[in-house]
């Protein structure tokens, strides 16, 4: 399929179908942390940038299947607010299932309200929030030079005060770039009068864009959480076990160790070669790593794998 990906598990979402509605690496910030990589296209512009019906029948076809799908989550590789029919995708797929809409988003456009408009209709939003000052904001997430912190502050505020479905935020900490402990108390001081359900903090589990992004350890991520009020939660996943494959899975890994055991790979190659949406290689990738069946290597800002 060209825009749906999985079921895929997923730590927060249980099986997550995936939606993916703008091209590869089109968004509005450049995350030090992003797994899928450095941005390729950073823009502030929405644009209708794939076919709403072609989406809708592959999500049809999914569910039609019999699949479990406890979510369809409008996350991807870009970000996803950035399309400018994400509000009629969001209203046309609730019309014909009652799985939950989902939408995974940056949280860098809710000061228009477009896009407040657009999310109105998801069941769960799960906008992010790395930072509460602007050297901050240009050292994690690098965003489009139209962007500033208080219009993403502003923004969540406006939408966290009118939106009436789950509300989760989730702050990604990396060690040494926004991880200062007064900065942290000034957010979760900021974030203690809004209506948002959960705080999820996070850090660095998966590769990450640039190699200087470093986890937190669990003791750190302790410390942070103590910060901030009862709704919050850690869901940095520090297991680093192998998870439980299906015989499915385990063939579409042993086919990725034959590719790159012959020559090394980007993740481009990997989907190519295999037949799988690039989230989807992402995750193969990142199990194949934790048990040590392949390793990764950087040459000219490319990450191949071997």
């Amino acid at each position: 399929m060209k825009y749906v990906f999985g079921p895929v598990p997923s730590r927060r979402l249980g099986m997550s179908l995936g939606v993916d509605i703008v091209p590869f690496k089109t968004c509005s910030f450049d995350c030090v942390y992003c797994q899928l990589g450095l941005t390729i296209k950073k823009t502030t512009e929405r644009a209708d940038f794939v076919p709403i019906d072609d989406v809708l029948a592959e999500i049809k076809e999914v569910i039609e299947s019999g699949k479990n799908v406890d979510f369809i989550t409008f996350s991807g590789s870009g970000e996803p607010t950035l399309n400018s029919k994400l509000g009629e995708m969001i209203r046309k797929v609730k019309a014909f299932t009652d799985i939950p809409v989902a939408v995974i988003t940056n949280g860098s456009l809710l000061y228009r309200k477009d896009v407040r408009d657009d999310l109105i209709s998801a069941d769960l939003v799960v906008p992010s929030l790395d930072a509460i000052s602007n050297n901050t904001l240009d050292k994690v997430n690098r965003p489009c030079n139209d962007l500033n912190i208080d219009m993403i502050i502003d923004g969540l505020r406006e939408f966290a005060k009118d939106y009436k479905g789950k509300l989760w935020l989730e702050i990604l900490i990396v060690k040494g770039i926004n991880d200062n402990l007064d900065e942290l108390k000034q957010m979760a001081d900021m974030i203690r009068d809004l209506r948002i359900d959960k705080i999820q903090l996070n850090t660095v589990v998966r590769p990450p864009a640039e190699n200087f992004a470093l986890p937190l350890t669990n003791e750190e991520m302790d410390q942070i959480a103590s910060l901030f009020d009862d709704r919050v939660e850690i869901i940095a996943d520090f297991d680093r076990s192998p998870k439980n494959l299906s015989q499915n899975d385990k063939s579409i890994e042993d086919r990725i160790v034959d590719l790159v055991k012959r020559r090394p790979c980007t993740i481009d190659d990997i989907s190519n070669s295999i037949g799988l949406h690039k989230i989807e290689a992402i995750k193969h990738i990142e199990h194949l790593l934790k048990a040590g069946r392949v390793s990764q290597t950087t040459l000219n800002n490319k990450t191949y794998y071997k």
